[in-house]
């Protein structure tokens, strides 16, 4: 393998810029899915994939920024490369943008060694990776994979009250076209996304890169409850339908099931909302959002149906009804063994020290195996913090993951073909 060392301060220079595309209203490093500054942020990913050296710079139908390295062969199967630029409100400056920053650099490596890849190497910045108001997240690589449906375009924002679909065509996209982006199935030879962890277990290990087995699958749930409001100082405790309180006991309900999970699992309530919101009144009605997470399919396959029960069950023990939507539903996803081989072998020819770990996080790769085998490598995440203002992954680490990124791109586009 070539020793191509990636521009540490050029790197770190890239993810400051694009650190000040935010929504200053909001917290932290808050750039949501069709703000202004995200389209801002855009349009500057645009230009560095130029001045990288990329060809065909575009913006698809979906809202994907897609640059191409041309190879020797272009009639081979491409590689793929990339992440997202988008922000969860509140959120960090890493998360994504480490793996976008980092394909371009390593395009640029590739194309100023003078030693061109066979195939194709095209690098994307995903449109919309993170949960958004219309409950569908990683919006660009469904559009790409052909999951991105009719009805999700008809979906409608809490926020705004205008559907998906209208939503992209206020952002210059075209919904109808985004229908028809799906790449053929096998289209691809890989696709290798770089990423923060996330979480503490590299940081914990000692490690300073993950090697990733499996993407935990997601389940996002909207439970609503409909009790009965009454004076809070003359109703006895007993004679009460409190829609709070029996949101209160699902709440603990979500937390113990990922508790009591075989493996690994992990749930989060994130939100909860209840009615009228006075001291003097007994809750009529409350809402909560809810996820599960876990990269064991069986476990994940039967959770919507013992939570349904347990939720409903508890409810009903204090006279309150119950309604519980689905919002998302993405099975877990292995990487592909011969991917995750390679980028160990590249992390040891470049002296990194590497672990092999889930992520429990979503990402656009989940939505990938579709068109070819997939690979993520993990660079460290500073006390494991991430969606918060705090999230921080050093210089060091971030070049060291854009090293073996780079040389895994160059072990893969040798190989003829890749095992599933």
């Amino acid at each position: 393998m070539p020793d191509l060392t990636p521009d540490a301060a050029h790197l770190a220079a890239g993810l400051e810029a694009l650190s000040t595309f935010v929504q200053s209203a909001q917290p932290g490093w808050t750039r949501q899915v069709f703000s202004e500054p995200y389209l801002a942020s855009r349009e500057w990913t645009f230009r560095r994939m130029v001045e990288a050296g990329l060809s065909d710079v575009h913006q698809d139908a979906a809202g994907n920024i897609v640059g191409r390295l041309p190879g020797q062969h272009p009639e081979l199967k491409p590689l793929m490369t990339g992440s997202h630029t988008d922000t969860v409100w509140g959120g960090g400056r890493f998360d994504g943008m480490v793996g976008v920053v980092g394909a371009i650099e390593a395009a640029r490596l590739i194309r100023e060694s003078g030693r061109p890849l066979a195939r194709d190497l095209i690098v994307v910045d995903f449109l919309g990776e993170e949960a958004n108001e219309f409950g569908l997240s990683c919006l660009g690589s469904r559009a790409i994979t052909g999951e991105l449906t009719p009805g999700h375009l008809d979906r409608l924002g809490e926020a705004a009250g205008a559907t998906l679909g209208a939503t992209m065509a206020g952002f210059g996209l075209d919904p109808d076209q985004a229908l028809r982006l799906a790449q053929p199935a096998g289209s691809l030879h890989a696709y290798i996304e770089l990423h923060i962890e996330q979480g503490p277990l590299l940081e914990a290990a000692g490690k300073e890169i993950g090697v990733v087995t499996a993407i935990a699958g997601i389940e996002r749930l909207l439970a609503a409850f409909q009790g009965r409001g009454d004076h809070a100082g003359t109703m006895p405790m007993a004679d009460r339908h409190d829609a709070l309180l029996a949101a209160a006991e699902a709440v603990l309900a979500v937390e113990h099931e990922a508790c009591c999970a075989p493996v690994h699992a992990v749930s989060t309530t994130g939100r909860i909302e209840a009615l009228p919101g006075a001291f003097n009144v007994v809750p009529d009605s409350a809402r909560i959002w809810a996820e599960v997470r876990s990269i064991d399919p069986a476990w994940l396959g039967g959770v919507k149906g013992r939570l349904a029960q347990r939720i409903a069950g508890l409810a009903a023990a204090r006279g309150v009804e119950t309604a519980l939507e689905w919002l998302n539903d993405q099975p877990p996803v292995a990487t592909t063994p011969a991917v995750r081989e390679t980028i160990a072998q590249a992390a040891e020819a470049v002296g990194a020290s590497w672990e092999a770990v889930p992520s429990g996080a979503g990402h656009d790769a989940a939505h990938l195996p579709r068109l070819g085998p997939i690979g993520m490598i993990f660079v460290p995440s500073q006390g494991g913090r991430s969606h918060v203002p705090e999230e921080f992954t050093t210089t060091e680490d971030t070049a060291r993951g854009v090293q073996v990124l780079t040389q895994t791109l160059i072990a893969l586009d040798a190989q003829p073909a890749i095992p599933a």
